[in-house]
Formats: structure tokens, sequence, C-alpha cells
């Protein structure tokens, strides 16, 4: 029995949130060591549980540092604390995990190699010098390898490399920075990396052969954490042009990985936010404003004015650039709109024709996972643009309880949502729900996510497109209730959601396109929510969508149909002057979908808006990716220019009604008066902002409410919400935006849930 003067306690406590995988455990066992405590610490498959036997102040103590004094990558929820039962033995010891049925445990995410580690891979005298898959507990793979919970490594991909005596020796040592580190190895005992190029394989100094490969202007599939990037020269126009030929992507960019942060500067203008996005522990893409006379080919992102750069964040790309050349494309490894090819098998089969060699590796991927990409917004604000690697699967806290239900998110962009109680778990992103192979994987990730968690959720939220293969994922599903939900509600609750609040607001919601409860085409809405409801008090005027999908496609069909509804049967004669370039067939038929409607279904989108604009003033009439028109519009937008058209207010009764054909119209007359294309787009989005606050200004007035939430694809534009955000604030609102998660279609399913959770809470009310 433990003698310790003065009042003794003996304590259990079960702490939730991220404390598997970060160095948890030895961390307790070091504090409980430095307050002469009994006891034992263990992962469990709902958390990690502790029980401590000492003096009672020894003990407060203990408690209190596991929340203020935890590893820098874990995130405690809560410690819960009962009574035990009298602890006999001395010491404090780590124990066997415990697999419970239910579980709680939340799985950390990837993190990139620590600075510890990296110092090691360059010290000749280390065991570990050159060994590219050195980690530690602060560092490495963990979501891309893990099969099960808890997190221990005969539950991930690394169980199949058995520790070398000196490992093991290292795991097992409390006083260890690599105890208990999971994925834990070293070139005796761990994966290795290998080259296969045309039929041969490189063992022998296999990164060097892949850097002369890159140097000579070859395109390289490089097996990273959580699968597979097409790797080409940043600087090889002849390369680059390639590798959008194999890959099939036209204009879309293409995301560099750079050997440290003296090259990221040589590409990008980098303020301190940027700089220490770049360094972080997540290692996302960091959107960066391009540097004039930057060395990368203009191939890297045509039409632009960003750069995506990321610094190595695993051992075997820093090892890589020993040899490679300084600013590398790293770009998915996949053929356009496939899913990311992760397996080594799947690699030799499908980017056989992509790349001209593969650099590859035996570490298994148990969980693909694509980088994350961020935009710095301003020097304090940061917005996911995709929410992947380093930030899945972070869990968001909702502001009220649910039981366990399911998101099955949007057909494009698509993320899924598991949530119970108030932890929301987003996946990965999944991408657009195209193709077989998509959906295919979008399946086996729900079951390996539910998996991993062990939550059966009984209710599923959906979209209300019927055509969405989520919708119909959904309704497949036996035993379960479905809870539909309109998409930009979704938007709107998100945004409430990851902010934490609950109470009714006014939310601006523009993206591409939603299904309507009134059968047309959403993409423009100003409602005033809820989490549990909403009602449509404004939107963008309607217009039509001319051959429905194919309009989305082709730029120019927008701007027709806006000329229609800006000219009426003048439009004929100003889509002319424009020189839209329409074929007699391709004419006819425009002509008769928008004369008729055939075909034609109306909408308010505000991504089409931003198409027809973008057409019209020949800034992009051909779309090679989704979203190109808009970003190309923003980027040609001179931002010092604070000039305006003058228009009629929203009008209407039940629904305010923004004028967007008069806008077009004014943005028409403007170009062809002689205005440069930077000041009309520049007039334009300002112009859009003054509409937007003033139907919010209206509603504010009729229902009182201060509150406003930006959501939606189109608030990527970072000029259109920086100008509303300003604008909304000097009107007194309060304004609420995504820093956890995409303003886009990757936070439907947060939303869905939240949505869910607030109907159920208002049902049990009732």
């Amino acid at each position: 029995m433990i003698t310790t003067p003065g009042a003794i306690s003996q304590r259990k406590l079960k702490v939730t949130g991220i404390v598997q995988g970060v160095g948890f455990r030895p961390f307790v066992y070091r504090l409980a060591r430095d307050h002469h405590l009994a006891g034992w610490v263990c992962n469990t498959s709902s958390g990690v549980e502790i029980q401590v036997a000492g003096a009672t102040a020894a003990v407060d103590s203990f408690v209190r540092k596991l929340s203020t004094d935890a590893p820098s990558l874990a995130r405690i929820d809560a410690i819960l604390q009962v009574d035990a039962e009298p602890w006999s033995r001395e010491g404090f010891r780590i124990l066997v995990s415990k697999n419970l049925a239910a579980t709680q445990a939340l799985i950390p995410a990837d993190v990139s190699t620590c600075p510890d580690c990296f110092r090691e891979i360059m010290d000749p005298g280390d065991r570990r010098y050159q060994y590219p898959f050195t980690n530690c507990t602060n560092c490495g793979p963990r979501f891309t390898i893990i099969r099960q919970v808890p997190y221990d490594r005969p539950q991930t991909t690394m169980a199949a490399f058995a520790l070398c005596p000196e490992c093991r020796a290292e795991y097992e040592n409390p006083e260890d920075r690599r105890f208990h580190a999971e994925p834990t190895a070293c070139p005796r005992c761990g994966p290795w990396v290998w080259l296969e190029e045309n039929g041969a394989v490189i063992e022998e100094e296999p990164l060097k052969a892949a850097g002369r490969l890159l140097r000579e202007g070859k395109i390289v599939a490089v097996k990273g954490l959580g699968g597979f990037h097409l790797a080409a020269d940043a600087r090889n126009e002849e390369a680059l042009l390639t590798l959008r030929s194999r890959k099939g992507r036209v204009a879309k960019p293409f995301a560099v990985m750079v050997r440290d942060l003296a090259e990221a500067e040589l590409l990008g203008k980098l303020g301190d936010l940027e700089r220490s996005l770049l360094q972080s522990p997540e290692r996302p893409i960091v959107l960066a404003k391009t540097r004039v006379n930057s060395p990368v080919s203009p191939q890297v992102a045509p039409g632009n004015n960003y750069l995506g750069l990321m610094l190595p964040y695993t051992p075997l790309h820093l090892l890589l650039f020993e040899h490679a050349p300084p600013a590398l494309v790293m770009t998915s490894g996949n053929l356009s709109e496939e899913p990311l090819e992760f397996t080594n098998a799947g690699a030799r089969t499908r980017l056989e024709a992509l790349a001209d060699a593969l650099l590859l590796h035996n570490r298994d991927i148990e969980v693909p996972c694509d980088d994350s990409v961020v935009r710095p917004v301003d020097a304090a604000m940061v917005m996911p643009v995709r929410r992947a690697r380093g930030l899945v699967p972070r869990p968001v806290r909702l502001p009220l309880p649910t039981p366990p239900v399911l998101g099955v998110g949007a057909e494009q962009k698509n993320t899924f949502c598991l949530a119970w109680e108030r932890t929301a778990l987003l996946s990965q992103h999944i991408g657009d729900l195209d193709t077989a192979e998509t959906f295919d994987y979008y399946r086996q990730a729900i079951r390996h996510f539910a998996g991993l968690c062990r939550q059966e959720p009984r209710v599923i939220a959906h979209d209300l497109h019927p055509q969405y293969l989520s919708t119909r994922y959904a309704r497949e599903q036996e035993g379960v209730r479905l809870i539909g939900v309109q998409h930009h509600h979704a938007h709107i609750a998100a945004c409430l959601a990851e902010n934490g609040r609950t109470e009714k607001c006014l939310g601006i919601a523009l993206d591409g396109t939603g299904y309507g409860p009134d059968g047309t085409v959403w993409g423009g809405e100003i409602l005033v929510a809820d989490l549990a409801d909403f009602s449509r008090a404004g939107h963008l005027a309607p217009v039509r969508l001319p051959g429905g999908d194919a309009a989305a496609r082709d730029p120019r069909r927008m701007a027709a149909a806006f000329l229609k509804a800006a000219y009426g049967e003048g439009f004929a004669a100003a889509a002319d002057r424009l020189d839209l370039k329409f074929t007699a067939f391709e004419w006819q038929v425009l002509r008769r979908q928008l004369d008729t409607g055939l075909n034609s279904p109306l909408t308010s989108s505000a991504g089409r808006l931003f198409d027809a604009v973008a057409a019209a003033l020949g800034v992009c009439r051909v779309r090679t990716y989704e979203g190109q028109p808009a970003v190309e519009l923003e980027m040609s937008a001179d931002p010092e220019e604070e000039g305006f058209y003058e228009l009629e207010p929203p009008q209407g009764n039940e629904s305010l009604i923004l004028d967007t054909p008069a806008l077009f119209r004014a943005v028409m007359e403007d170009f062809w008066s002689g205005a440069g294309v930077e000041k009309i787009a520049a007039r334009f989005h300002n112009s859009l902002v003054r509409l937007l606050a003033a139907v919010c200004a209206r509603v504010r007035e009729q229902n009182g409410v201060e509150l406003a939430a930006l959501a939606g694809g189109v608030f990527q534009n970072a000029l259109l919400f920086t100008k509303l955000r300003r604008r909304l604030e000097e009107l007194g609102f309060e304004v609420l935006f995504h820093t956890q998660t995409p303003p886009n279609d990757g936070s439907i399913s947060l939303g869905q849930v939240a949505v869910a959770a607030a109907r159920l809470q208002k049902e049990e009310k009732n």
C-alpha cells in the first residue's frame, strides 16, 4: 500500500478528446511520477483511463496539469473523476490497452515530421540517418495507418513490421520520446523505398534515381503519407504540359512543394501568417500571392495570381529534395475526377500511363487522404478550402447534443460527417461523387469511419436532391430514420455549428447550385435561419439555366441567359457584339431553350452569375474545372477600385429579389463604353456586395436579426468575402464565417447533422 503523509485520495479518471497517438500516456506517466503518485494509465476504445493514489493536494495538482500541461498535439474535451477502490501497489504503470464495446476515442490526425526527427535524419552519426520513415510520439502518420481503435501498433498497418531490439527499447522506455510511438521504425526493422522504371526495380539509392528523373523533366508518382502525388519540376514548362495532357487537367492550378521556406519566399509573397501555416504541424497547402517574375512555369497556375505552396511533411519528401529540383509540382495521383490512388498495385495499374516511374514503399496506407488547402484572407483569418491531411479527423464541437447521426454530404466536394453527443467528425475530402470508383470509395470510407468510432447511426441526414448519389446512399440504408436537409440551409447551419451558435441568423448562402423546394435551382440565397428551420427572405433574380448542367460547364451559355434577362429580344444582337462564337446549331438550340424554357430551369445561382460575367467580359469562356470563371474573374479585378454601379434596391414582398440582370446590364454598358476589364470586374464585385448588404439591412428592419452568417463556395472568393464582411460589420451586424471547415460543399455534411440534431431536440421538447 502506498504510504504518503497527509490526506490520501484514490481517484479514477476518464479523459476524452484527442488523447491517443499524441504522447499522452507517457506524459501522464511522467506527471504521476513527478507528483509521487501510484496507479496506472491505459488506452481504451473510449479514450484514456487513469487511476491515481496519493496525497490529495498532489492528486488535485495532477488533475489540473492533465489539461494545462498536456502535449501540444493533444486536445482534452473532458476529464471525468470518481472515487476509486484503494490501489495497493507502489509506483505508476502503463497498462495494456482495453477494447470496449462502445467508443468515444478520437483518432489523431497525421502530423508533419518534427524538428527532432528531421535533425536525426540529417545526422550522419544517428542510426536513422537518411531513413525516410523516421517518426516519434510527436509526429508521423496516425489517421492514414489506423485500422481500428484503440490506437496501438497492432491496430495499424505498422503491425507488419516487428520492432528490432533497439526500437523496442525506445518504445518501452517512458523517458524516450518514442515511448509508445506506434509507427516508430528504423532501417533495420521498418519499411523501405524503391523505384520502378520501365519494369526495372531500383533499390540502390532510389531517391537519388527519382531526383535525377525529375531533373530530366520526367514525371514520378511518389507514394507519400496518404496516397500518391504526381511530381514534376515546377520550373519545367514542357514537363508540366506533359503532366496536364496525361492527367487531363487543362488549367486547374497545381500545388507546389518546395524544398524549404527560403524557396517558398522566392515563389510567393509570404506574411507572418503564411509562414506560420507552412511550418505548422498540419503542413497544408497554403495559397499565397505569386511573386512577380516567379521562376516557376506559368503552367503551374494559369489564370491565377496565387500559388498553392507546401513544405515537405515526411522524411521521404525531405530526402527527395536532396536530389530533386527545389520546387516540385505535387498533384494528386489520379486521373482528373477519379479517387486518389493509394496502393502499390493500383499505382502500377492506374498511374502507369501518367508517370514515367513509381517511387514506392511498403508501408500500407489504410485511409487515403489528400492534402489540405487553406487560404489566408487577411493578416489573422484563415479559410479552409479543402479539409484533409493534418486536419482530419479533428472534431468539431456541436453546440447541442445529438444521438448518433450520419450526414452523407453533397454531390460535389463531398465529405460525410458522423456525430454523437457534441462531437462531429467530418471525413477527409472525398471529392465529386460522379464516378463509380469514387462512390465505391465513399461507401467504404463510411464503413471504416463508423467502425473506428463504433457508432451505429439510426438517423441519416441527406440533401433534398433526389439524384445525388449521397441521397441515394441514404435511402438504401435499412432501419434508419431519414431527415432531408435543404442544401443552403445546410450551408448556413454548418457555419452556425462550427461557431458554436444556435440562434436565428441572417444567412447568405452563395454557391453554384442546390435543390430548391420550389422546383427551381437555388444558389444565391438570403435565409432567416436557425439550426432547425429556415425561411427564404431574399434571393438573386432567377434566370434560365439553358441546357441544365450543360450551362454550368459552358460559361457562354450563362452569358447568353443573362443577356436575354437583361436585354430581352435584343439579346441576340448583344451576343453577336460580344462575339460569343456559337455554331449555328448551338445558337438554334440555345434560343429555343431561352424562349421556351425547354430543359432550362430557373436558377438564382450566384456561381452562374459569375460565370456569365466572366464569359461576357472575355475573362473565361472555356471552363475546364469547377469554379474557373469565378476564380479568373476575381484574379482580374483591380483590388484598389472602389467604384460601383447604381442599382435599384432589392424589391419584393415576401421575398426580396436582387436585380442581378440589371447588374449584368450595367457591366455590359461599362464594357461597351471602353472601361478596362480590371475596373469592371472590381465594380461588379463592389456592386454585388452593396446589393447583398442592402437586402440584409431590409430583412433586419423586418425581423430584427443582427447576426449574419456567410457560407457557400462563392465565399472562397476573398475579394467578395472581405468586402461583404466589412460592409456588414459597418452596418452593425455580427458576422460569422468558416474557419474550421470549408465554406464550400465540404461542410454540407456538418450542416446536415446540425440540422438533424436540432430537429430531434425540437421533437423531444414538443
